[in-house]
């Protein structure tokens, strides 16, 4: 039994944001069919690593929807359904006949997401958007970064992922909400907003400052603390992954005295003016001193000693070190091996969900299914179609 065991979703999404948000419900034990068709390509092709990380946990129905046939299976099928999800852009699931209005004449209790770029309404409410996009927009990029420079950002789908969060938690939220009303609901989740909503402090600075905050790299921007950054430690690397660096963070004075006896106290870390943060701060060699420290130490030991002695500090690890060395991570078991090979890609590998549930344990995780894969056994729970009929609709087209 696991905690969502019974919620049925029929999953519309694509890419990442929206596919997250449903595997982590899926994870939690809700029967979540992923509609998709062989006609679609790039990143929600079957053999795609984004498909293969993000749809675990669900069966897969293959529905062609520029078929007349396959959108009145799908008419079907949402009045069945406890929960309807998509982030394409506005208008997409209204012009296949299965929209909101539509869906809940025969399903009034139905929770519909819509988790589009921008949302609904507006003038750029039809605009096709991808996190790095959505990451300018929202006044990630500007904010994040090295001073001097605009235009690197975040680097990786941030906004997708929170989006993602948010959208399972809306899920949540309306089907609760409907346990006490007997009412479903519509959600407009703009991941624009979203992004713009992790900017809080920046928008908070303009309008009670008027100042434009831009990026400061390892420096936090309205906290006076440091050391606060990363440093390289002693490696033989002939390429940049090959690195090896720690991040350190004192964030009270404390700390500071602390990393001076771990660094063995130098004479120079007895300056006066290195007492307080606001000295520190401003010290415009204190990085450099502590990098000519850390050039001659191995990263891990620099991290171990540092935490043993109360210093906040962390090895900037790559995938190598978490999915080999890293102890944490092997002592919870929290990448593993998907139980079954996927046809495509063979063995496979997940994440567990980051949740431990006492008495509804999730942990089942079953490979990410084939376009289709699942047809009869979706259409035989969900609408009672025979094997018969469902094997007509794949030879015809419209179940591929």
């Amino acid at each position: 039994m696991r905690p969502l065991d019974g919620v049925k979703i029929l999953d519309f999404t694509h890419v990442l944001a929206g596919p997250f948000a449903t595997r982590v419900l899926a994870d939690m034990g809700a029967d979540v069919v992923k509609v998709n068709s062989t006609t679609r390509a790039g990143p929600n092709g079957p053999e795609s690593p984004y498909y293969i990380m993000w749809n675990r946990n669900k069966r897969a129905l293959a529905l062609d929807m520029t078929r007349d046939e396959s959108r009145a299976v799908a008419r079907r099928l949402v009045a069945e359904v406890d929960v309807v999800i998509d982030n394409f852009s506005v208008g997409v699931l209204d012009r296949w006949g299965i929209g909101f209005e539509a869906v809940r004449e025969g399903n009034p209790g139905v929770i519909y997401v819509q988790m589009s770029g921008m949302g609904d309404g507006g003038p750029w409410s039809d605009f096709v958007t991808y996190a790095p996009t959505i990451h300018a927009l929202a006044g990630l990029t500007a904010a994040t970064g090295v001073p001097g420079r605009n235009d690197i950002g975040i680097g990786f789908s941030y906004n997708d992922h929170c989006a993602g969060l948010h959208g399972a938690v809306a899920i949540l939220a309306a089907l609760e909400a409907r346990r006490s009303t007997g009412r479903g609901q519509r959600v407009d989740l703009s991941q624009f907003e979203l992004g713009v909503n992790l900017a809080g402090p920046s928008l908070m600075d303009w309008f009670a400052n008027g100042r434009s905050v831009g990026p400061t790299g390892n420096r936090l921007p309205y906290d006076v603390a440091a050391p606060h950054n990363c440093y390289r430690c002693a490696d033989e690397a002939q390429n940049v992954e090959d690195e090896r660096w720690v991040a350190i963070a004192c964030m009270q004075d404390d700390q500071w005295h602390a990393l001076k006896g771990v660094m063995g106290n130098p004479s120079w870390a007895e300056d006066a003016s290195l007492d307080t943060a606001e000295g520190r701060y401003n010290d415009s060699a204190l990085d450099e001193r502590i990098g000519n420290w850390t050039r001659t130490q191995d990263a891990t030991d620099v991290m171990n000693r540092c935490q043993a002695a109360g210093v906040p500090a962390g090895v900037v690890q790559t995938g190598l070190d978490m999915g080999v060395t890293d102890p944490q991570l092997a002592g919870s078991g929290f990448m593993f091996q998907m139980p079954d090979d996927h046809p495509l890609a063979g063995a496979t590998f997940g994440d567990r969900l980051p949740i431990d549930f006492e008495k509804t344990p999730c942990d089942v995780y079953r490979r990410t299914r084939l376009v289709g894969e699942d047809n009869e056994s979706v259409l035989a729970d969900w609408l009672g179609m025979s094997a018969d009929e469902v094997r007509e609709g794949e030879e015809s087209g419209y179940l591929t």
